[in-house]
């Protein structure tokens, strides 16, 4: 094992180095537990949030393992969370993060059918943002040793979301109408091919000429760009009166969710909710919560007992904490799909640890396609 005496705690900075004797770095010395960890210290901007520290090693649990990290995936929640506006985010200081890829190095008590040395692609549930990481071993599955570090980190967080809302919790058919919302983004990308590998017919926005072209090469039969057209004026004149959509994918919440709804085909329209993204840079407090609530309008329920319609919700954290199982099914599956070729994911960003500040400020600006990747 190392240890990592910190002098003063290194904030990122693009030239953060590490092992040099200077102010803000940190001296390696062996024998003892402890590890590099980014640690959300504050709200704000990611210059302002972030320190690099030292930090215990962490211990699996009897049911878990533990990685060492190679690489982990950036999601939006991070944004979210480092602005203050994630309920799920643990008290600070924390260590974000959802995804890692890397090697088991200490197997947990009851855990079978894994192996030290094994590469893996998981989902820790906090705490990714570090060199080591613990991980239920239902949330672990083995990827090929040639696999790219950084596609590989889409498949724990991103491509499962898609698949459990996609494959689990709905299930799509031949010559549906489907509409994906931030379809250029890593869960977005997912969704399209998981929809066009089903026969459906695919509406996606996306929010730049870039995006709109990528949509077109994912197969997306009608990208739409929001900040040109309404993406519910758009569907309209292409599906008309007769017809609707059958599923929206919707990651934006809000206002998003009342119009998309108003487009939904009776007897097997639904809508599944996974994200609210429209929240983010709305600033923190009661007053922000509250538009977004109130963007969603009221759900009728016998309204959408009478028409056959549905609206869902998914959280892929309470899927963890109470259905790991089905958390451990979708992060096989997209794996197995991978290693098939019939899921390709696409990356968007690779960045080393001292650019995250860089690599968050690029999600967070909306510019990015596919997944955001960091390695130590």
């Amino acid at each position: 094992m190392q240890k990592i005496v910190s002098t003063t705690p290194c904030t990122l900075k693009k030239n953060c180095k590490f092992g040099a004797s200077t102010e803000g770095r940190f001296f390696i010395d062996q024998y003892h537990a402890s590890m590099r960890a980014v640690v959300l210290t504050k709200f704000g901007k990611p210059e302002q949030a972030f320190s690099i520290q030292e930090r215990p090693m962490p211990e699996p649990q009897p049911h878990e393992v533990r990685i060492k990290v190679a690489a982990f995936g950036l999601n939006f929640a991070d944004v979210m969370a480092r602005q203050g506006l994630y309920q799920d985010c643990p008290p600070l200081p924390t260590v974000l993060g959802y995804e890692v890829v890397g090697t088991i190095d200490v197997l947990g008590a009851e855990v079978t059918g894994l192996e030290v040395g094994q590469r893996v692609v998981s989902l820790p549930r906090f705490g990714a943002y570090a060199e080591y990481a613990v991980a239920d071993a239902r949330a672990v599955a083995v990827i090929p040793d040639d696999m790219d570090y950084a596609a590989a980190t889409a498949l724990a967080t991103q491509y499962g979301t898609a698949y459990f809302c996609a494959e689990y919790v709905t299930r799509l058919h031949p010559g549906e109408h489907v509409l994906i919302q931030a379809a250029a983004g890593g869960v977005g990308t997912a969704l399209v091919q998981l929809a066009k590998r089903r026969g459906c017919i695919v509406y996606g926005t996306a929010g730049s000429d870039q995006k709109i072209g990528y949509l077109r090469q994912l197969g997306v039969d009608y990208p739409i760009n929001y900040r040109e057209e309404d993406f519910d004026t758009f569907i309209r004149g292409k599906i008309g009166t007769d017809g609707g959509l059958d599923v929206v994918f919707d990651s934006l919440g809000g206002s998003a969710v009342k119009r998309a709804r108003k487009l939904l085909r009776q007897g097997t329209g639904r809508i599944v909710c996974y994200g609210a993204a429209s929240r983010s840079g709305k600033g923190k407090g009661i007053w922000g919560d509250l538009k977004l609530v109130a963007g969603f309008g009221f759900l009728p329920l016998v309204e959408l007992l009478l028409k056959s319609q549905s609206v869902m919700g998914v959280n892929m954290l309470r899927v963890a904490d109470h259905r790991p199982e089905a958390l451990q099914h979708c992060i096989q599956s997209v794996v197995d799909l991978v290693e098939a070729g019939e899921l390709k994911p696409t990356v968007g960003g690779r960045y080393s640890v001292d650019q995250l500040n860089e690599a968050h400020h690029y999600l967070e600006g909306r510019q990015s396609i596919g997944k955001i990747a960091v390695h130590w």
